[in-house]
C-alpha cells in the first residue's frame, strides 16, 4: 500500500511493523526514537534513529511502488561506491519487509554547515569539491551511476519562458531571454563528464560532522558529469547565505572545478536557473509544501550571479 504524506515527511510509525521489526533485528537494539531533520524536499521517511544501546543510525525508508524508493537504491549504490575518503556516509545495510525498502546510513553528529562569509564551513566545502573533482570517477563508481540517466542534462527552462514570457519575469531575465535559451541549449552537449557528481549540494544535503567536518549527505542523484556541475550549483547557495553576487562570480572564476570550463560552467548555470524560474511557477508537489518557494530564491541568486558572467 503505497503512504504518501499531504504535507512532510513519512514517519517512523508510517513504516510497517514488519520493516520495522526487520530493521530492529539488523540492528541488534530496539528503536527508542526517531528524529526528523529539517530541510530538505522529499516525502519518504528520513529520520535518525536512536537505539535502545545508545547508537544512532539514519534510515530512509518508502513502499516499493514509491518513486523515492529507486533514489533511495540509487544512493545506497553510489555510497557504497564511493572511492576510499570521499565526503560521505558510510552505507549500513539495505532492508525489505511488508513492500517497503528502507536504506540504513551512518548517523553523522552535527548541524547543518553555515556556508555564510561568518564561518570558514564554505571555504571547507570549496575544498572537498575541489579534491572530489580533481580526479575521473572511479571505475566503481561509475558503474554504480550508469543505469540511472542524469537529471542535470535535462536541466531547463528558458526555452519555455522565452515562447510565453510570464508577467511576474524580472527584469534582469526578461532582457537576456534569447541569450539565456540559446546558452541553456548547449548545456546538453557539455553536460557529460567522467567527475563525480554529487548533483544535489544544499546546506541542508550536508552535515558538519563534529569528527569528520563538512559531510556531503543526500546522494540520491549522483552521477558523472563535468567537473563544474556541483561547484556552480553551491554558487547560488552562498548568495542565499548573505555572501555578493559579485564575490561568487569571482569564487567561480578561480576554482578548479568551474575555471577549467568556463563556457560549461555558463551553460550550466543558465539551465538551471531556467530550471529553477519554470518550476518555481508550478503548483507545489505532495510532500513538498516548501520546494517552490525555495525555487524562487535559488533562481533569483542563480541569476545574479550569471548576470556577472555575462557582463
Amino acid at each position: 500500500m503505497s503512504v504518501l504524506p499531504t504535507s512532510g515527511r513519512l514517519q517512523w510509525t508510517d513504516v510497517p511493523l514488519p520493516l520495522r521489526s526487520r530493521l530492529e533485528d539488523a540492528l541488534g537494539a530496539p528503536v527508542t526514537d526517531a528524529v526528523t531533520p529539517g530541510g530538505g524536499f522529499g516525502h519518504q521517511l528520513a529520520a535518525a534513529l536512536r537505539l535502545a544501546d545508545g547508537r544512532r543510525v539514519f534510515v530512509k525508508a518508502a513502499p516499493d511502488g514509491d518513486p523515492l524508493t529507486a533514489a533511495n537504491i540509487h544512493e545506497a549504490a553510489v555510497l557504497a561506491a564511493l572511492p576510499s575518503g570521499a565526503s560521505a556516509p558510510e552505507l549500513l545495510g539495505i532492508h525489505r519487509a511488508a513492500d517497503w525498502t528502507a536504506v540504513v546510513i551512518a548517523h553523522l553528529d552535527g548541524p547543518h554547515p553555515d556556508l555564510s562569509s561568518a564561518s570558514n564551513d564554505a571555504e571547507q566545502t570549496w575544498a572537498l569539491l575541489d579534491k572530489l573533482t580533481s580526479s575521473p570517477a572511479p571505475a566503481s563508481y561509475a558503474a554504480a551511476v550508469s543505469t540511472v540517466p542524469s537529471t542535470a542534462a535535462a536541466l531547463h527552462g528558458w526555452d519555455e519562458l522565452l515562447s510565453a514570457p510570464p508577467d511576474d519575469l524580472v527584469p534582469a531575465a526578461c532582457d537576456r531571454l534569447p541569450q539565456l535559451a540559446e546558452l541553456e541549449a548547449a548545456w546538453p552537449a557539455l553536460a557529460h563528464g567522467d567527475r563525480v557528481v554529487h548533483g544535489d549540494l544544499r546546506a541542508d544535503n550536508m552535515v558538519r560532522d563534529h569528527h569528520r567536518g563538512v559531510t556531503f549527505v543526500d546522494w540520491a542523484h549522483a552521477t558523472t558529469g563535468p567537473a563544474c556541475i556541483d561547484a556552480a550549483s553551491l554558487a547560488p547557495q552562498l548568495v542565499l547565505a548573505g555572501h555578493s553576487p559579485a564575490d561568487i562570480a569571482r569564487l567561480l572564476q578561480d576554482h578548479p572545478a568551474t575555471a577549467s570550463g568556463p563556457e560549461t560552467t555558463t551553460a550550466f548555470l543558465a539551465a538551471l536557473t531556467g530550471h529553477w524560474h519554470r518550476n518555481a511557477r508550478k503548483p507545489a508537489p505532495p510532500g513538498a509544501p516548501g520546494l517552490r518557494a525555495y525555487q524562487h530564491r535559488a533562481a533569483a541568486a542563480g541569476l545574479a550571479v550569471l548576470g556577472y558572467r555575462l557582463n
